[in-house]
């Protein structure tokens, strides 16, 4: 008889966006293995019996009432159907305790009194009840599972899972008897691990029950069984188990006992379909509800985009010193210092400096490359003070220095290196090349490898150009050095200024220094040229004209000539 019944009793999710109030569950419940079952098989064989004239006997009938071997309801999320324990234990006011129970109490009364009671056998326990809230191990001993004659002996982690109880939103996940100093709790009681070790959301669920007793013996406790189970998060997710149908064979129950008996059960989703009608108003609601999700962070940004003032050039720089390899020794960090030349400045709160975190080098290839992945941010103003042809800005400068810790956390100096930040938009990703003072001599050596410590520069900017030169040409004649390793960096840079956008309708904002710069198109650049073509031509003919008469003719004379 299990052949053709449905094996397949595990848990089911579905996602819904409708409300859980408007769920609508069919339950189906038909004893298969009954005396009237017996009774009309026999019935068969005597009718087929009187049909050849062997016999004659009045037909057998069943004991029980029809009512008694099969049953259908129509359930809703939360619906109260009591069963026949309910029925008798509320009638007596004296037993009810709580305000659930005097409630219970009325509808009891109430249905007693129209005789309105439909269910025989299916009744509900509600999220309310003492079966959903009493203890999960409980509710596996005392429920029967489909197609299953023999209880199994739970696991270690379901037992442990079960002892664990629902955890409240606004519950501490730390128990306020520790101090803060005392964050680890090496010895923990079960009360503490019960109360701290779980993870666990809050659903409602629902219960379907069956009362599978003998006819005429209905309102035990022992022959309760749980048929169907429905859970619930509020957000949309709905558990089920077992799975609902959908046209698949019943699921098979097998009650235990001498009175041994088989009962299938059916279980459909019957809630009410949304008309066309209301599935457009859905439709419209959440679009309307999506746009306004998108409206919400435009009115906290504002419609207007943020531009700098005329003349100005915004430089916003998103950098990554992501590794450095090719050093001698291991445990690298970088300190970096960022020097703005004239007419650049900053906002106050930027900072100019940073070091980046130790890094231990790994080997890739032939190198030690140390991986830092640390991240900065700059940003800086340009402004020109005048218009001037000259006016080409000189781009911030990123100095540098890789440094290296060893056992007794003295640092030594393993390179310096200088970055000039592009001037170009876009992402740039550069490979710096470093070097450090040498002092020539064993004893130089012998320190740094013994005691640490090494050469450094007074002014770092003595890599490039150093802030107080003024000259024309920089020696380092009889300045000893020695090439070490190398800096990666990757660079996102963004250029913003008012002129760009004015430069298609005003000519003049090409004299700012924004308008010198490289990050222009090629065809500003090419005005930019013809302009400088037109102006040399012009103080040309300047010149031209304030020569003397007599010289131009000699000149041309010459020519001639």
């Amino acid at each position: 008889m299990s052949d053709w019944c449905n094996t397949d009793t595990g848990e089911a999710v579905y996602r819904s966006l409708d409300a859980i109030k408007n769920l609508r569950i069919k339950v189906h419940l038909e004893r298969v293995t009954t005396t009237a079952t017996l009774s009309m098989h026999l019935q068969q064989e005597v009718l087929t019996q009187q049909d050849r004239g062997a016999i004659e006997l009045k037909p057998l009938t069943s004991q029980a009432q029809s009512g008694d071997n099969e049953e259908q309801v129509v359930v809703g999320w939360q619906e109260k159907l009591f069963s026949q324990y309910e029925m008798e234990l509320f009638q007596n006011e004296a037993v009810c305790q709580t305000p659930l129970d005097r409630q219970y109490h009325k509808e009891v009364t109430a249905l007693n009194k129209a005789k309105g009671r439909q269910n025989n056998r299916i009744f509900t326990y509600t999220d309310y009840d003492r079966y959903t809230n009493c203890h999960p191990l409980q509710q596996l001993q005392q429920g029967n599972d489909l197609l299953t004659v023999t209880k199994s002996r739970p696991t270690f982690l379901a037992e442990r899972m079960a002892s664990m109880r629902h955890r409240r939103q606004d519950r501490r996940t730390m128990d306020s008897s520790f101090s803060k100093s005392k964050i680890i709790n090496w010895e923990p009681s079960e009360e503490f691990m019960r109360s701290s070790h779980e993870v666990n959301s809050i659903m409602q669920t629902m219960h379907i029950m069956g009362d599978l007793g003998p006819p005429g013996r209905l309102g035990q406790k022992e022959n309760e069984c749980l048929l169907f189970t429905v859970k619930t998060d509020g957000n949309g997710t709905i558990i089920v188990k077992p799975d609902f149908n959908k046209g698949k064979e019943p699921y098979r129950i097998a009650t235990e006992g001498t009175n041994k008996e088989v009962w299938h059960l059916t279980v459909d989703n019957v809630s009410a379909p949304m008309k066309t009608e209301e599935k457009e108003r859905e439709k419209h609601l959440y679009k309307d509800l999506l746009v306004r999700h998108k409206e919400f962070p435009n009115s906290l940004v504002g419609q207007d985009f943020e531009m700098p003032p005329p003349g100005i050039l915004r430089y916003l720089i998103n950098g990554e010193i992501v590794s450095a390899k090719g050093f001698e020794y291991d445990n690298l960090y970088v300190h970096y210092i960022v020097e703005l030349p004239n007419n650049w400045s900053s906002l106050p709160m930027q900072s100019h400096s940073g070091v980046t975190h130790t890094s231990r080098t790994k080997a890739l290839g032939r190198d030690n490359v140390a991986y830092f992945c640390y991240p900065f941010t700059f940003e800086a103003f340009y402004m020109t003070e005048k218009e001037s042809e000259e006016s080409v800005p000189h781009w911030p400068v990123l100095y540098f220095k890789v440094l290296s810790l060893d056992a007794w956390q003295r640092y030594r100096t393993e390179g310096y290196g200088y970055l000039l930040f592009p001037d170009t938009p876009g992402k740039h990703t550069q490979t710096c090349d470093t070097w450090r003072p040498l002092q020539t001599g064993t004893v130089s050596a012998m320190r740094r490898f013994f005691i640490g410590g090494s050469p450094e520069l007074e002014d770092q900017s003595y890599v490039r150009i150093p802030g107080h030169f003024k000259g024309e040409r920089l020696s380092r004649l009889g300045f000893c050095t020695e090439s070490s390793g190398s800096v990666t960096f990757n660079l996102h840079c963004i250029q913003q200024s008012k002129a760009f956008v004015d430069s298609a309708t005003s000519r003049r904002r090409r004299h700012y220094v924004a308008d010198h710069t490289q990050g222009f198109s090629h065809h500003e650049t090419l005005l930019s040229t013809m302009e400088a073509f037109q102006r040399a031509r012009r103080k040309m003919q300047e010149v031209r004209e304030s020569l003397p008469r007599d010289f131009i003719a000699s000149a041309s004379q010459l020519q001639i000539e």
